[in-house]
């Protein structure tokens, strides 16, 4: 028996009050219609760009009502270490106000997943888009507990592909996140940052020629792109291949992992994630993977993800449903 955790994460950035409302609206209608192999609603993952009480309220709102959960997107420009640090700390402060990124019971603890604005993780795309070379200490130090930017385009992509794994900080470098340790069975956690990739560019194809500027359906057609919009429809031939990229814990292939993006602020795609084209997805997501004797499949945000590849790395086996809080209580934002 192999199984599928999906994962939805969303590089939310909303501009107008009825970008939430459709959400509010929307979103519940879409996901009431499907459900995992243990029950469980299509369970989306807001990274927010900004700390709006009143989004984070909205939010967590679908959140109590298992839809989700809220986690954390940072544009920063000319940064410092200091600056970014005291960003961070600020994001969590206002956030856990709200009950997001703060942990339920006696001892709560303020943690969360990251994807980088503009993917300039650790300063890769240059000061204009970060400016800060120890980005992934900085990460740790705060309580990140994994990046999940990644795939991106051009100087931004790792040279690893298709991979969960460690990398380490070089503080006089930017980038350091370009190669690292794969997460594997029986081995413990190294280096500073646990980086989650989504599928990403076939083995073989030469990262300029998916890169062309302007021949975005070039970029498509060769490499496996995970983003969801409207001229990226979540298609059944897409989500095959999303699958046969093949992320893994090394040591535990049939726990297969798929983590696709968007923007789910932008009103051009809301059709895409609401309408007809989600419900292709998750109409093929059920027929092909959760048959019940092939495949099971299992809707996680971001960080009972992360659980279910800790678990794998601890030598768990058997069905990941069981490990979705292994490491990280729940936020309070997700208990009614």
């Amino acid at each position: 028996m192999k199984h599928l955790i999906f994962l939805f994460v969303d590089h939310f950035e909303p501009k107008e009050p009825s970008d939430i409302e459709a959400w509010m609206a929307r979103y519940p209608r879409m996901a009431e219609r499907f459900a995992d192999a243990s029950g469980r609603r299509p369970r989306h993952t807001w990274f927010y760009d900004a700390a709006d009480p009143a989004v984070l309220d909205a939010l967590g709102e679908l959140c109590r009502a298992g839809y989700g959960e809220i986690e954390l997107h940072l544009h920063h420009s000319f940064d410092t270490a200091d600056g970014f640090r005291e960003k961070i700390e600020e994001r969590k402060r206002v956030y856990a106000e709200h009950g997001a990124l703060i942990t339920v019971g006696e001892t709560p603890v303020r943690t969360f997943g990251f994807i980088h604005g503009k993917w300039s993780l650790d300063n890769s795309r240059g000061e204009a888009h970060c400016g800060v070379n120890n980005e992934l200490q900085l990460l740790r130090e705060s309580g990140c507990y994994a990046d999940f930017t990644f795939p991106a385009w051009g100087a931004m992509q790792p040279s690893m592909t298709n991979a969960i794994y460690y990398a380490a900080d070089d503080p006089a470098k930017p980038k350091s996140y370009d190669t690292g340790h794969r997460v594997a069975v029986g081995e413990k956690s190294s280096g500073d940052l646990m980086i989650f990739q989504g599928p990403g560019r076939l083995s073989g194809v030469p990262r300029k020629a998916a890169c062309v500027p302007g021949l975005t359906w070039l970029a498509d057609h060769l490499m496996l792109t995970c983003g969801v919009a409207a001229h990226q429809p979540p298609t059944p031939s897409r989500i095959d291949r999303w699958v046969n990229a093949n992320v893994h814990v090394e040591g535990r292939p049939e726990w297969v992992f798929v983590k696709v993006h968007a923007h789910g602020a932008r009103g051009a795609d809301f059709e895409t994630f609401f309408g007809r084209p989600a419900a292709v997805m998750h109409e093929h997501l059920s027929r092909r993977y959760d048959d019940g004797a092939n495949w099971r499949l299992h809707y996680a945000p971001a960080r009972e993800t992360f659980h279910i590849v800790q678990a794998a790395e601890a030598g768990k086996t058997g069905d990941p449903d069981d490990y979705r809080d292994f490491a990280i209580a729940p936020y309070r934002n997700t208990v009614s």
